[in-house]
């Protein structure tokens, strides 16, 4: 017996009584009415991976519900009952095959809604209702605009739009006092990038040894690996990143590699060595620079509770002269993006990775977007959302250090605040912020 299908026996046997959270994946074509034995303490219900197409009209007596993924499943539109369920906040119905999304079936009080990998192609004006609205993902669906109502999202932070039919972008979108990472690769108003120069490298998949996976993310899985293009040439250590061929929640991995590529070189990246060439099964995949292990993560990723932000070690503490010297390298690198007109979308301290002593690189380019070349002076505001998100990180880091330099703190307190200031206009670039940073060491 699978474990699902032992989950799903003990459920039917009573055994279950008292837990927070239930997850059941057994090709389930109907809901379990069993479920609701657990009413009274129920917070979290996984139903992903299913085959189911509806739920009970009675869902809400699921009384402490919170969250509730029903992903990979039959759905064609989102159920009207979720309203009915009064403390729902997160809701993840990814990969079915959902056209319609009702006006009745989005409550205000939600604060995460994901609709990955659809066929939606509109949404209605009851989500400007939606003020606790904070994480909103719509990659991969038939998008090609927002209702004005949406104005009303005043909490949203997070957007993924990538993959869909989007020719212009609201200009009030761009304006929500706390929209922050906003991905919209994969659309028309993506400014396709060039096809690679015949500059860059294509290494052979028959000059790489793959050894030990190092991580794995929506868009692909990165390996250790031993390059040697020649016997008569020393190899070397690389990582490699193999790339799905799904549309992930944050866009194509196409999207992703054409970003790394176009981004060039800077201290800051982690950089390109070469395209992988000869796959035997066609998969795309970048060669790169194997990074010191002295360099860990900034930070963990956003958990349920947390939504939006990023998650930090118990206890962990940050010195100012490394505050500051990770805000800087941080706001040169958003600066060299947006000059090649790149929207990294994705700017968190998890895809940082940094050395205790000094040093940090920007990973991570699965939320990357390009835009129109016009957009890239005055005021920008494709940079303006990135700039509060390196306020964001900016504000964590401050949170977390050691105050031995009064003088240092308040300035950098000060520039935090305007990062994450209301109005986008009103907030610096990234090479205000480069200059003033470079003014504030000792």
């Amino acid at each position: 017996m699978t474990t699902t299908a032992a989950t799903l026996a003990a459920l039917r046997s009573g055994q279950l009584k008292g837990i927070t959270r239930l997850d059941l994946a057994c090709d389930l074509q109907e809901f379990p009415r069993e479920i609701f034995e657990l009413a009274d303490t129920l917070e979290v219900l996984n139903l992903s991976g299913n085959a189911l197409s509806a739920l009970p009209d009675d869902l809400s007596r699921l009384g402490k519900l919170r969250v509730l993924f029903c992903s990979e499943n039959r759905f064609t539109q989102l159920p009207e009952v979720l309203s009915s369920c009064i403390h729902l906040e997160m809701v993840g119905f990814k990969a079915n095959r959902i056209r319609e999304v009702a006006a009745a079936a989005l409550s205000p009080g939600l604060r995460w809604l994901i609709l990955t990998d659809n066929q939606v192609s509109s949404l209605p004006d009851s989500i400007g209702s939606c003020t606790r609205l904070q994480k909103l993902m719509l990659a991969g669906n038939q998008l090609a605009d927002l209702p004005e109502a949406m104005r009303g999202c005043v909490g949203l932070e997070l957007l993924r739009i990538a993959a869909n039919r989007f020719k212009i972008l609201p200009e009030w979108l761009l304006q929500l006092p706390r929209l922050t990472w906003l991905a919209f690769g994969g659309n028309p108003v993506s400014t396709a990038p060039p096809a690679p120069s015949p500059a860059v490298a294509r290494l052979l998949w028959t000059d790489l040894e793959l050894g030990e996976k190092l991580g794995e993310g929506a868009s692909g899985v990165i390996h250790n690996a031993h390059w040697q293009p020649s016997p008569l040439e020393a190899g070397q250590t690389v990582a490699v990143k193999l790339f799905k061929g799904a549309v992930t929640s944050d866009g194509f991995p196409a999207e992703e590699m054409a970003a790394c590529l176009a981004a060039g070189h800077h201290p800051h990246l982690i950089g390109v060595i070469g395209v992988l060439s000869g796959h035997p099964e066609g998969t795309n995949g970048l060669v790169m620079p194997r990074v010191d292990p002295g360099f860990r993560n900034l930070a963990g990723p956003p958990t349920l509770a947390s939504c939006t932000r990023d998650i930090y070690g118990d206890g962990q503490r940050f010195s100012l002269p490394l505050v500051l010297d990770l805000a800087q390298g941080l706001a040169a690198v958003g600066e060299h993006l947006h000059a090649r007109g790149i929207s990294h979308g994705d700017f968190y301290a998890h895809n940082v990775l940094y050395r205790p002593e000094g040093g940090c690189f920007l990973g991570d380019f699965g939320a990357a977007s390009f835009y129109p070349p016009q957009a890239r002076g005055g005021a920008n505001p494709f940079e303006a959302l990135e700039v509060r998100a390196f306020g964001c990180l900016l504000g964590e880091l401050l949170e977390r250090s050691e105050p031995e330099l009064d003088v240092l703190l308040p300035a950098l307190k000060a520039l935090q605040l305007r990062c994450v200031a209301p109005v986008a206009a009103s907030r610096p670039r990234f090479a205000e912020l480069v200059a003033t940073l470079e003014s504030l060491q000792p």
